[in-house]
């Protein structure tokens, strides 16, 4: 279960990505909605001592580096990248024993350099700024650098990609530990899609990018409105006023899957939803989700989150019912110091 984040913070600080962090992590939205205040500390070498950034402002940390030893999650933003010998040893040891311990270890953009300094990133898939990614690789052989994804997830361990990937590895942690509900709620009051992949792989393997096409955005609204109708390639491509052999290829160049696999992954993600948040039978989420039958339903859910629907709502749907009787039994003074 996700509770408590810590943010350890060096002088070369980016400021955006502090932010995004701060933003999925730091605010308490149990106010005015169902999510959980975290347990969200910044943290630096010492406490009270003033780190710069990027764009001549400082950031002062209430904590020092003892704030990581308990953390669930230890997000670390993107900073100047500087060579390894340059991060401070203090907090690379502190980081090696956070995942020794079994935190996850969360980076955003350059912040994956601090964890290769760390020696957290041999052997592992991994990702960063694509600016990054060739000198990444460079300075840790081993890695298994992705430079053309959003985030990886490895369980222990996610990276993200540059900048506003740093969000959707965010959400995508959040989704994962606490359930969609949950992650569309920060999503929305962001302002920002909870999910801009189309699926729950454990690797992000093709991001999908704005469409460059009028035509091609408004049958993706189409279809993401009409779910649980049928849709064939040939009714699609003459919405878009294009042939299907174009419109087939125009949609993978956009969005890197095909129109049907892009159907099946966003029903999936509404499927989920519903096992989270409702008691509706497997057959009545297939139905509503357009998948025809419950059989067809299990199978792409299976292929896509990795576990069986009845599963899914086992864990799932078990953790937000306690989560959210929880929330209402706490006083609220109570929920941002719970830990």
């Amino acid at each position: 279960m996700l509770h408590s984040i810590t943010l350890p913070v060096i002088d070369g600080l980016a400021a955006f990505e502090f932010g995004l962090l701060s933003e999925v992590f730091g605010l308490d939205r149990s106010v005015y909605s169902d999510v959980p205040a975290f347990d969200f500390r910044v943290c630096g070498l010492e406490a009270d001592r003033p780190v710069t950034t990027q764009v001549g402002a400082q950031v002062i940390p209430a904590y020092g580096l003892e704030a990581m030893e308990h953390a669930d999650v230890i997000a670390v933003p993107a900073a100047q990248v500087r060579p390894a010998e340059e991060y401070p040893e203090e907090l690379l040891e502190a980081l090696r024993r956070a995942a020794d311990r079994g935190a996850i270890l969360l980076s955003a953009c350059s912040g994956a350099f601090m964890l290769g300094a760390a020696g957290l990133l041999d052997g592992r898939p991994c990702t960063t700024h694509w600016r990054y990614a060739e000198e990444l690789q460079r300075r840790y052989p081993t890695a298994r650098v992705d430079p053309d994804v959003l985030f990886v997830d490895d369980g222990d361990l996610v990276t993200s990609a540059g900048t506003a990937a740093g969000i959707d590895a965010s959400l995508h942690l959040v989704r994962r530990e606490l359930g969609s509900a949950i992650a569309n709620v920060i999503a929305r009051n962001m302002v920002v899609p909870p999910q801009r992949d189309g699926g729950q792989r454990q690797y992000i393997e093709r991001p999908v990018p704005q469409v460059s096409s009028d035509a091609l955005g408004d049958v993706l609204a189409y279809m993401e409105d009409r779910l649980a109708e049928a849709h064939s390639v040939a009714a699609l491509a003459q919405r878009a006023h294009m042939s299907s052999r174009t419109f087939a290829r125009r949609f993978v160049a956009e969005t890197g899957v095909t129109p049907m696999q892009w159907l099946a992954s966003q029903r999936v993600l509404q499927a989920r939803l519903a096992l989270e948040t409702t008691d509706a039978s497997i057959e009545e989420i297939a139905a509503s989700c357009g998948f025809g039958s419950a059989t067809l339903f299990r199978h792409h859910f299976t292929r896509e989150v990795g576990i069986a629907p009845s599963a899914y709502r086992r864990s799932y749907a078990c953790e937000v019912a306690e989560m959210l009787e929880t929330i209402a039994a706490t006083p609220e003074r109570d929920l941002v110091a719970a830990h």
